[in-house]
């Protein structure tokens, strides 16, 4: 039942040649100037860059919240060019699992219905892993609370589980701890990459932390509307910050 592993053969992300501009009263501004990436099954890949580079830019392309100007993208093999807007919105859904810094969760829902919210909507819900998910992520006693009567990292961790309902192929994260402590945030990144390993899927994660960024498999950087390698040598995990 699980997207993650239908069509096995097709990376997790596969984006080629991608480009993107927005119009601005100083004239047309280049994002991405065809950027080509791929992010193979069970990795995980950190994207760095200055504020206004395009990180988030190319994490909504992925996502299918946003349609590029020119190349391909393909998620789990389904090239997101090719679909409307209910197509995309059917992607992400049942292959994409989204964590954003503010967490978004819905405030009408008590925590079990936000944790459940993304695999229900795919009928792709699994009683047993959620109930894995809330024991894993330490929510398994907050089941009836809602939102607003969670802290910060509890909202956090409500987000990551919720993601990873149901299974799904790639996981974007756009700045996922940035509002946690340090301590937080290294316990909430251990889990999401521990979980997204065992759903068996992908993650892609924009961080300004090089900190974090080095305790992810591959780490590139957004600059000129380009990718390369980080300009500098990433400090080890759990390095003390200066």
């Amino acid at each position: 039942m699980t997207d993650a592993l239908a069509d096995p053969a097709s990376p997790a992300l596969d984006l080629r040649d991608v480009r993107k501009g927005y119009a601005t009263p100083q004239g047309r501004l280049e994002v991405l100037r065809g950027v080509s990436l791929t992010l193979a099954r069970g990795e995980s890949l950190a994207l760095t860059g200055e504020s206004g580079s395009g990180k988030s830019t190319l994490l909504h392309l992925a996502g299918g919240l946003d349609t590029p100007d020119g190349g391909e993208i393909r998620v789990a093999g389904q090239a997101t060019s090719r679909l409307d807007d209910g197509g995309r919105a059917a992607l992400r859904r049942d292959r994409v699992g989204l964590v954003f810094q503010q967490f978004n969760l819905a405030p009408s829902l008590d925590v079990a219905e936000n944790l459940a919210f993304q695999a229900r909507l795919s009928r792709r819900e699994d009683p047993a892993w959620t109930a894995e998910l809330a024991r894993r992520l330490g929510i398994a006693d907050l089941l009836s609370r809602w939102p607003e009567q969670l802290s910060g990292g509890q909202q956090q961790r409500v987000a990551i589980g919720r993601a990873l309902a149901a299974r799904p192929a790639l996981i974007l994260a756009d700045e996922p701890t940035g509002a946690l402590d340090e301590a937080a945030a290294d316990a909430a990144l251990a889990l999401l990459l521990e979980l997204t390993a065992e759903a068996g899927g992908a993650l892609l994660m924009v961080t300004h932390s090089p900190r974090l960024a080095a305790r992810l498999d591959r780490r590139l950087h957004l600059h000129a509307g380009g990718l390369a390698e980080p300009p500098a040598a990433e400090p080890a995990p759990g390095a003390v910050r200066s």
